[in-house]
């Protein structure tokens, strides 16, 4: 069975961000022979990574297959807010699928952040990691009335956090919007050296790097295989799908689409430019635009999506968005200088009700996959590779099919 994968690095992602590679010359090589492990990972961005670490420190056998830089494609388009809160509001996903269900799945998603949190320190990994709080802002339709309503929603689903009207809105943060609420637990790190740092301690406890393109994935009842573009073929217990937005041809979802976002950082501000605290900034619309503060004083922004994926597209459309993104900053924090940095873009894939695509691969069991993740691509990456973790070592939860690949699409009739 020939899948295709088919995308460069360059298609996922343009322009250039501000993260480090932690990996001065990327693991890989091409195989001599075929090879046989416990799990064979396709793709080494940072939910390979994550997976890679996670499943290695349990003792199996990680072979993790990518033909091109570890890391270089989504995840360094990643802006790395690392947040519990999911691209629909609890208030909307209760509509579609209960209250229960929903706050079961906010709960997950706060607990996330908490264990990548304290994955990150018990490792002692260095990847500009830091503890945010949000503030998530009225907007457009979205305010006061449905800002207090999801508060409460949240508060009954025992989650942290503060409503805000204006006055208190303006005098704690200084933005000139209708309300907020604001909410501890959320973080930011710098992706790309996470990811790169997760890899080397698999490497070190001996998980194998494979460069190469997996090209054909086949599920047995005793073992799977990927066939690599080189012609070699790894044998393994499980086979995990991580490669970003591009999804095979073997899954296939009704609720996944694939977007393209624009981002940029600024030169480092006057300190007395940026909104106290160490909060990340989102607003409550659709088409909501995103931003934080980094550790040297400069503001990431993004958003301006849209629904396609064309690289060449993203690319003549940088210089429009990232003046579109400069002139939302100047509305949002008008002190701040309208500086251009860094500017890039990349494709993403998300779903129409906001959950990630994590799981078994509908008809073959032992092939495994985790896309989908919209604005909450760490957290769910983390969520990820625990869930999956937890399959390959034969646990079954009820809660697994929130995410589950074969789902139906509960914004369809």
């Amino acid at each position: 069975m020939r899948d295709n994968l088919a995308t460069r690095q360059d298609d996922l992602r343009s322009g250039a961000s501000p993260w480090r590679a932690g990996i001065a010359r990327p693991p890989g090589r091409a195989l001599d022979a075929d090879l046989l492990c416990d799990v064979a990972i396709v793709g080494a961005g940072i939910t390979g990574a994550l997976l890679a670490e996670h499943l290695s420190a349990r003792g199996l056998r990680v072979a993790v297959v990518d033909r091109e830089r570890p890391g270089f494609g989504s995840t360094v388009a990643s802006t790395a807010m690392l947040q519990w809160e999911i691209d629909l509001p609890l208030r909307r996903l209760a509509a579609l699928y209960g209250f229960d269900a929903a706050a079961d799945v906010y709960q997950r998603s706060f607990k996330a952040v908490e264990g990548l949190s304290a994955l990150i320190a018990g490792l002692g990994v260095s990847c500009g990691y830091w503890p945010r709080q949000t503030v998530y802002l009225a907007a457009g339709d979205v305010g006061p009335p449905e800002l207090r309503e999801e508060h409460v929603l949240r508060a009954r689903a025992g989650l942290p956090g503060d409503y805000l009207d204006h006055a208190g809105l303006l005098s704690a943060f200084g933005f000139d919007r209708r309300g907020a609420i604001v909410s501890p637990g959320s973080a930011e790190a710098d992706p790309l050296s996470l990811c790169h740092a997760l890899l080397a301690l698999a490497g070190a406890r001996g998980a194998q790097f494979v460069r190469d393109e997996a090209i054909a994935f086949e599920s047995r009842p005793g073992s799977a295989f990927v066939g690599l573009a080189g012609g070699r073929t790894i044998e393994a217990d499980h086979i995990v799908l991580a490669t970003g937005y591009v999804m095979p041809d073997c899954v296939v979802s009704d609720l996944h689409r694939v977007a393209s976002s624009w981002a940029i950082a600024t030169l480092p501000q006057r300190p007395e430019a940026l909104w106290p605290g160490p909060a990340l900034v989102w607003e409550a619309s659709q088409d909501y635009v995103y931003c934080r503060t980094t550790r040297d004083g400069a503001i990431v922004i993004g958003g301006e999506d849209e629904e396609h994926d064309d690289e060449a597209l993203r690319e003549r459309r940088q210089p429009e968005k990232s003046a579109a993104l400069l002139a939302k900053l100047a509305a949002l924090a008008p002190a701040a200088e309208p500086s251009l940095g860094f500017a890039w873009s990349g494709s993403f894939g998300q779903t129409s009700d906001g959950l990630p695509l994590i799981g078994r691969v509908p008809g073959q069991p032992r092939l495994l996959a985790a896309y989908g993740y919209g604005g909450n691509g760490i957290t769910f990456s983390f969520l990820a590779s625990r869930l999956i973790g937890m399959l390959i070592a034969g646990s079954e939860r009820p809660w697994f099919s929130h995410f589950a690949i074969d789902r139906p699409d509960p914004t369809k009739p």
